[in-house]
């Protein structure tokens, strides 16, 4: 089922590295096997917004995620040869966390230059769920039409626009609102948020 298999995780230089570094916990949290492909930008991204040192060459998360960092599989992005380039690898979905308008831009248009390209057209082509998590403001209208694009070719498209229905009271709270918009589309159970209609606390 697909509900079991491995997730791939995109990330790019867009700002937004507190989402996928929270993302990247829940998984870990979850057991799910989970995939990452990480750009040169994104590197700098980390240093700037987290003040965490994670070199992309080395193809570690250790810095960003601990010792369990060793369960996740981390893809040189230029490594056009591996398991999440070909179709045949069959996964449980994609999440591009967060996701520049370059990175868009590509995707959109069927650019396959980078392994996050590659992987995400992958999943349009057989037609698993793609989630991409822009990160940007304003919106040129070049953006848009990339964004309905990509959503007539299949892609979910989930702004890191965090609601305030549930109450926030840190920014931690907001990250989570994202972050469990994320999970519910690759059908990972969270309780990272109160949902609107219940009483269920946030753990």
């Amino acid at each position: 089922m697909s509900s079991t298999r491995p997730i791939v995780v995109g990330i790019t230089g867009a700002s937004g590295a507190p989402y996928v570094k929270r993302l990247l916990e829940v998984l870990l949290a979850s057991g799910r096997e989970t995939h990452v492909v990480m750009s040169p930008s994104a590197s700098q991204v980390f240093q700037a917004e987290l003040g965490i040192s994670v070199p992309y060459d080395r193809l570690t998360l250790e810095p960003l995620l601990g010792p369990a960092a060793t369960e996740i599989r981390l893809w040189n992005h230029t490594n056009l040869s591996a398991g999440i380039a070909s179709g045949s690898f069959r996964t449980g979905g994609m999440v591009v966390c967060p996701c520049s308008m370059s990175t868009l831009a590509a995707i959109a248009h069927g650019q396959g230059t980078n392994l996050i390209h590659r992987a995400a057209d992958v999943h349009l082509k057989e037609r698993r769920k793609l989630i991409l998590v822009p990160r940007e403001t304003p919106l040129s209208l070049v953006a848009i039409e990339n964004m309905a694009a990509v959503t007539r070719a299949g892609a979910i498209v989930l702004p890191a626009m965090p609601g305030f229905y549930h109450q926030p009271t840190s920014m931690a709270d907001l990250v989570d609102f994202v972050v469990s918009r994320i999970c519910d589309q690759l059908e990972i159970d969270n309780r990272l948020i109160k949902r609107w209609g219940t009483k269920q606390d946030s753990v």
